[in-house]
């Protein structure tokens, strides 16, 4: 991240306090917090932080790195009001597109925590969504059938999307498939174009709600 021309280091701590005495201290416009810091947590440290900044305009935004496959620690993760979820064996790329997009303003949510979270939503659903939820969901995914029915993806753009949901970035989707990242970028709006999605996130889930992707 040292070599981006965009973004500059400006200060790292494997400890927690300190990490939480330094956002205090220096306010970045974005800071990485590991879940898995020793005595206060990455969730705990978000929690504190974010209460300490209320609602300042220029508050520093939040882009936590959390386990793929814990679920609890993700929804914690998601309680403690961070603006970014990201995984921690993320490619160097994804990370730097992921600060890149929470510094814009914009949530970065990982498609593998996104389908966390869609597994976790649905099961409460199932337990305490009343009919009239769960009409409204069923309208919502009919939606999206109706708008594919239109507007179908084409195999590629199919191959593409399998790809996103699987966390890939541009580059490695151009990679996977022997394509130019200038195509991959057309699939990309096309897909999001299709689905009526307005970020890759969306797009993920809403494949996943359809049963595009499985």
């Amino acid at each position: 991240m040292q070599q981006q021309p965009d973004m500059t280091v400006v200060a790292e701590t494997g400890n927690g306090k300190t990490g939480l005495s330094i956002l205090r201290e220096i306010q970045p416009d974005v800071a990485v917090i590991d879940i898995g810091l020793p005595d206060i947590d990455g969730v705990e440290l978000t929690r504190q932080y974010k209460e300490s900044q209320g609602k300042e305009a220029t508050a520093t935004r939040i882009l936590i790195l959390t386990m793929h496959d814990n679920e609890e620690a993700v929804m914690a993760a998601f309680a403690a009001g961070a603006d970014s979820y990201s995984v921690k064996d993320v490619d160097i790329e994804q990370l730097i597109e992921a600060i890149r997009v929470t510094h814009a303003g914009n949530a970065w949510i990982d498609p593998t925590i996104a389908r966390i979270v869609l597994n976790q939503a649905q099961q409460q659903q199932v337990e305490i969504a009343s009919s009239a939820d769960e009409a409204n969901s069923d309208s919502q995914k009919a939606d999206y059938e109706q708008v594919l029915a239109a507007y179908p993806l084409t195999d590629r753009e199919l191959e593409v999307l399998e790809l996103i949901v699987a966390g890939y970035s541009n580059a490695a989707i151009a990679e996977a498939l022997y394509i130019t990242v200038g195509t991959v970028k057309t699939h990309v709006c096309n897909i999001l174009n299709k689905l009526s999605a307005s970020d890759r996130t969306q797009a993920a889930v809403r494949a996943l709600r359809t049963g595009l992707v499985s």
